[in-house]
């Protein structure tokens, strides 16, 4: 016979779930984790990870079709879609097969199923539904980590219809290459999913209901942004509204109104909806156990904790940022606290934000409006990838370090990127962040050289007036 009992039952096994149950376990806790679909969750099987797969191909495409400019000869360039396809799925498989593995390696039990929720003495009991059967299981703790979906408007037809139009899942998979496309939304699974159709060859056009691109991120970036991805060849429309989309044969038929309010009827092979996330608060029981829910999100305190005893939420389904690393951490410092340890409380603040397109961008922290909205006095600096001798090398000389610290206490505010490999540059300064780091601690780190990271000393440096290289 099956247990039924734990110390701890995690629901939903996404980049938060599985890591709150692997903590768990070290922690000694007996514990669970109940998934309905493949471990790993969206991230690893639908969202991250085989978005970069994708991307990692669109990359190459683009450096083969450049080879010229390396000295090299590469003639009658093209691509297998299908293997393209087959290569993100595969590194997907091979992620949530690892998870399988270290579920097993850290002695975590794993339930298939679909989880509610039910009254219980220390907590809330765990009914799974599996081939037609319920099941109870019983915790002293319940997490739950279901995660988000694709925000969809059926009233103005920005539904998916799994053919014609798409969201994150259906782009993933692609059937066949767009030769037009629309994208609704700049966020960062808009613009990540509009580079990549745009560099395999698909004519695409971007509309942003708010006046600029990466809306979320500092306004130099987003205005950089908007020039590099013109330049590609884009069609971008910013303060503009995509009214009524419908499939009419083999088009989609958009009507979109443009930020001067003149009305446009366009048609594309496909369009992607990227407007937005929404918390998987559904068919759980929430509202029968009084928690507490705010616009398709479960409201927590610092570490988890819903109000009801013995019942703690992570990752997407709390709200933004829609981040795996940020569900991740959330996982592991609520555990810790249930466990009777004393982590910090999540500081949203000091998690970094990474867009994978072409070219990447990476921040941390205040961007400079909200910096003076939250009425620090500031000093900015601001260092060119074209002053860096690495990345005139990598023949990727465009993008700039932007960094933000108060004028008072020299405490680094934020920083902002964009351009080749930032994203894997932004933990610097989120460590740096996380430090309570001044300008002087990193004014007297050495970089090493030649290295992209360069720029964030360079920029650092040039917030006091003393940048070197440009």
């Amino acid at each position: 016979m099956s247990e039924t009992k734990f110390d701890l039952i995690v629901v939903g096994g996404g980049p938060g779930g599985y890591v709150a149950a692997i903590r768990g376990a070290q922690l000694g806790m007996k514990t669970a984790v109940v998934e309905r679909d493949k471990l790993g969750g969206i991230c690893l099987n639908w969202g991250c990870i085989p978005t970069k797969a994708l991307l990692r191909t669109a990359d190459v495409y683009h450096l083969m079709k450049n080879a010229k400019e390396f000295g090299l000869s590469a003639d009658n360039i093209s691509f297998d879609l299908d293997a393209v396809v087959k290569r993100s799925r595969k590194v997907a498989g091979r992620l949530s097969s690892g998870v399988s593995s270290l579920m097993k390696k850290n002695k975590v039990t794993v339930i298939e199923g679909e989880a509610r929720l039910e009254k219980g003495k220390e907590a809330p009991a765990v009914i799974v539904k599996a081939d037609g059967k319920d099941t109870r299981y019983t915790a002293s703790h319940v997490i739950l980590a279901t995660g988000a979906r694709a925000r969809t408007i059926p009233q103005a037809g920005l539904e998916p219809d799994g053919k014609r139009i798409w969201t994150y899942r259906e782009a993933m998979v692609p059937d066949e290459m767009p030769k037009k496309l629309l994208v609704i939304g700049s966020g960062a699974i808009g613009i990540e999913f509009a580079d990549f159709y745009a560099t395999m060859g698909a004519e695409v056009t971007v509309v942003e209901m708010l006046d600029r691109i990466v809306p979320q991120e500092d306004e130099e970036v987003s205005a950089f942004a908007l020039k590099a991805f013109k330049k590609k060849g884009l069609t971008i429309h910013t303060g503009a509204q995509v009214e009524k989309v419908s499939v009419s044969g083999d088009v989609v038929k958009a009507k979109i109104k443009l930020s001067g309010g003149k009305t446009e009827d366009n048609t594309y092979d496909r369009a992607i909806l990227a407007i937005g996330i929404v918390g998987n608060v559904e068919n759980l029981g929430l509202e029968e156990l009084g928690v507490e829910i705010e616009k398709s999100h479960v409201k927590t305190d610092g570490f988890g904790r819903t109000g009801v005893k013995g019942l703690y939420a992570i990752g997407d389904l709390t709200g933004a940022p829609w981040l795996a690393h940020k569900a991740s951490h959330e996982g592991i410092i609520c555990v810790e606290k249930i466990a009777g340890e004393n982590p910090h409380a999540m500081e949203t603040s000091n998690i970094p934000a990474c867009t994978y397109c072409h070219p990447q961008i990476a921040s941390v922290g205040l961007t400079e409006a909200k910096a003076k909205e939250a009425g620090y006095e500031i000093r900015v600096g601001n260092f060119p990838f074209v002053g860096n001798g690495k990345a005139i090398a990598l023949g990727e000389d465009q993008g700039f370090v932007k960094t933000i610290f108060d004028k008072k206490t020299g405490e680094l505010l934020g920083a902002h990127m964009i351009g080749a490999d930032v994203t894997e540059l932004i933990q610097g300064y989120a460590v740096g962040k996380t430090l309570e780091t001044t300008e002087a601690e990193l004014m007297h780190t050495v970089f090493p050289h030649p290295t992209l990271s360069e720029m964030m000393h360079e920029s650092v440096l040039d917030a006091y007036d003393r940048a070197i290289h440009y």
